[in-house]
């Protein structure tokens, strides 16, 4: 790939992350610069690609999850990710084969469906909420203890 080639892919991904913050790119720059590294030691154009390969591979696996823990700490839930776990009050009665149901979460209505399929929830009942898909909470009732 030669001396240029090494450079310019280095270059070009630590550009992506810079311009994303994603934690997309920053491996394969780490794979590129050792694939530099392996150029200048006069390896191969097959051991440098393939090293490339094993070393972006291994520091997005590696090294990712843990990198994402102290980047993504400081991230907030938004509003609607934040009621999932939460319990709700069923205000129409859900059904989702006829399309209805809707429950009472933080003050706000929402339109609830059910998370098991054919499963109807009555009115009153308390559920708890699983997901959000769209503006739909899915729900489920909770167990009722005896």
């Amino acid at each position: 790939m030669g001396l240029i080639g090494w450079l310019i892919a280095f270059l070009v991904f630590v550009g992506i992350e810079i311009a994303t913050f994603a934690l997309t790119t920053v491996w394969f720059a780490g794979g590129a610069l050792v694939g530099l590294i392996l150029y200048l030691m006069g390896a191969s154009l097959e051991v440098q690609l393939s090293v490339f390969a094993a070393v972006s591979f291994l520091l997005l696996l590696l090294t990712r999850p843990l990198a994402l823990q102290y980047v993504n700490r400081h991230v907030k839930k938004t509003n609607a990710e934040s009621l999932v776990g939460k319990r709700a009050k069923i205000t129409e009665v859900v059904d989702n084969e006829a399309g209805t149901g809707a429950a009472v979460v933080n003050g706000q209505e929402w339109t609830a469906r059910a998370a098991e399929d054919g499963g109807k929830i009555p009115v009153g009942t308390s559920v708890t909420i699983r997901e959000i898909e769209g503006v739909k909470l899915i729900v489920e009732e909770q167990e009722r203890k005896v």
